[in-house]
């Protein structure tokens, strides 16, 4: 196992980063959480909070928000890892996206910092349906999404963050790219109803326009920056192009990836669609 003095991990309240998190706690490893909230506070829109999450950091996971795809993301991922690596990281462990062609930029940024490095290149994880706005429409018994009837091999964030802790920990990883996803190919709408049938409860999938999507995001508060990113997502990643499942956690991790199925009997078993219908 690889030996560090603190590993940082940004994102640290996040879908994967509070997994890695509780990972590295549990064996024992110092880590850090890297959050707005956080005790030492990062944020990524303000460069003076940098240092002092970083000081005594010899590796860090590289969560951005809100996605490496917005506008800008390249520019402040090549300052954060000059910073990084100027401050002694010799690790970064980078989360990138799966067929956004800002996110690879931004992973050839990282690549080129001079320190070991890993990728993990992923798409859209089956939590977005427990833990995300998302929760809100299974939970409303009504889910509506403008996509068609692509295919998206959905990645348990348990596997993300299983990945992302050997490339920490562990000899092997580094150079790598990990392009994870699950084990196979779903629609949203099929995803939609594994879950209603899995629960026993009757969940409508209905396919509205992106305008009436961004509408509806509108509504409930959702920032208009962030509107358009997942404009973006829907109307770009979801075009087709991530229709492939890969084996990025096996190779990773020596096992298969979470199927959709088992990622659907634990969060049942977490309680997390307990309220369906019922709001």
């Amino acid at each position: 196992m690889k030996k560090y003095n603190k590993i940082l991990v940004l994102g640290g309240t996040g879908k994967t980063g509070s997994r890695i998190v509780s990972r590295l706690n549990r064996m024992g490893l110092p880590v850090q959480p890297g959050s707005r909230g956080a005790a030492i506070p990062f944020d990524w829109e303000d460069e003076s909070t940098w240092p002092a999450a970083l000081k005594s950091a010899d590796a860090v996971y590289v969560c951005f928000q809100p996605d490496l795809a917005v506008p800008g993301a390249v520019d402040i991922i090549r300052h954060f890892a000059s910073k990084a690596v100027a401050l002694g990281v010799k690790k970064l462990v980078l989360l990138s996206g799966r067929g956004e062609a800002e996110a690879q930029e931004c992973e050839q940024v990282i690549m080129a910092a001079g320190v070991d490095w890993t990728i993990i290149r992923a798409s859209w994880f089956c939590q977005n349906f427990s833990e995300s706005h998302m929760l809100e429409s299974i939970q409303a018994g009504c889910f509506a999404l403008p996509v068609d009837n692509t295919g998206e091999p959905f990645v348990d964030a348990d596997d993300i963050a299983d990945v992302a802790v050997a490339a920490l920990t562990e000899d092997g990883h580094d150079g790598q790219v990990y392009e994870v996803t699950g084990p196979r190919l779903l629609t949203f709408e099929a995803a939609v109803a594994e879950i209603a049938a899995a629960i026993g409860k009757p969940i409508e999938y209905l396919r509205i326009t992106q305008e009436e999507y961004s509408a509806m995001l509108a509504t409930h508060g959702v920032p208009a920056e962030i509107i358009s990113l997942i404009s973006y997502l829907f109307s770009e990643v979801l075009d087709g192009r991530n229709a492939i499942v890969t084996d990025g956690v096996e190779r990773a991790l020596g096992r298969k990836a979470t199927d959709f199925s088992d990622y659907i009997s634990k969060t049942i078993a977490a309680g997390a669609w307990d309220q369906v219908n019922t709001l």
